[in-house]
């Protein structure tokens, strides 16, 4: 049988551990709030409303894909790909290229910055490994424009940083939701998260200022998942509500 990702591949590694699950979550709801094509998520209204259930969606979408057979996968992305083609028809027009390119690039990004956080420095061949796969997202939906190396999405990731981010009321309103749904405390630590895990830019745009008080935590946790008590601590970033999704997250199946 034929796999959408290499059984042996570090991808699967990535994507089946929820911690850096987690930190790819945090780093791509700080950068969401920036991208200057956020108004799509307000036009759909899911994120705002729910900003943890569009978490636990999404992941589902890209382990659905990395934990699957081949056309499995193909199916999954095509559905992905068929739900955005109908938001789009109902606002009446596109998003835009850069926009989709965007979100690819921070599955991409995240994900190698949070496995590196938590884990072991990638491999340039590992690096190369993640940005393939999803390559291979981006060209079944159909994307335009796509690097087709690591080396030319490094490029394209910079100029992206540097052009498709800026500060308005969205990003404000949306940290106000994040707040909302998670209390003050939990909130906090999603802060300390994009700290640690978000580009320079990033940071610098959402006054993410200061050292990350997170740091000196991340050796204790990764001690406690020696003794399988990271759970505790996962429970802790995430309301209870979500206790099932989030044992959930520490699995390599679809």
């Amino acid at each position: 049988m034929e796999f959408f990702v290499a059984k042996d591949s570090v991808v699967r590694e990535i994507w089946g551990k929820g911690d850096t699950i987690l930190f790819i979550f945090a780093g791509a709801s700080a950068e969401f709030a920036l991208n200057k094509a956020v108004d799509w998520l307000y036009f759909t209204g899911r994120l705002p409303a729910d900003p943890l259930g569009r978490l636990f969606s999404t992941v589902g979408y890209a382990r659905q894909i990395v934990f699957s057979e081949l056309e499995a996968a193909h199916r999954a992305i095509d559905k992905m790909a068929a739900i955005h083609a109908g938001v789009e028809a109902k606002r009446g027009m596109s998003i835009p290229d850069w926009a989709y390119r965007d979100v690819l690039f921070m599955l991409i990004d995240y994900s190698i910055r949070s496995y590196e956080l938590l884990e072991r420095p990638l491999t340039l061949a590992e690096r190369e490994e993640v940005f393939e796969v999803f390559y291979r997202v981006g060209y079944r939906m159909g994307l335009q424009g796509l690097p087709t190396t690591y080396a030319d999405w490094r490029l394209m990731r910079e100029g992206h940083l540097q052009q498709n981010l800026e500060r308005s009321h969205y990003t404000d309103d949306l940290y106000r939701q994040y707040r909302r749904h998670l209390g003050p405390i939990r909130y906090k630590l999603l802060l300390e998260g994009q700290k640690l895990i978000v580009p320079a830019t990033v940071r610098r745009q959402l006054g993410l200022a200061g050292i990350p008080l997170l740091r000196p935590v991340l050796g204790a946790y990764k001690l406690s998942r020696r003794f399988n008590a990271d759970w505790l601590l996962k429970s802790m970033i995430l309301p209870p509500a979500y206790k099932s999704e989030i044992k959930a997250l520490d699995s390599q199946t679809a």
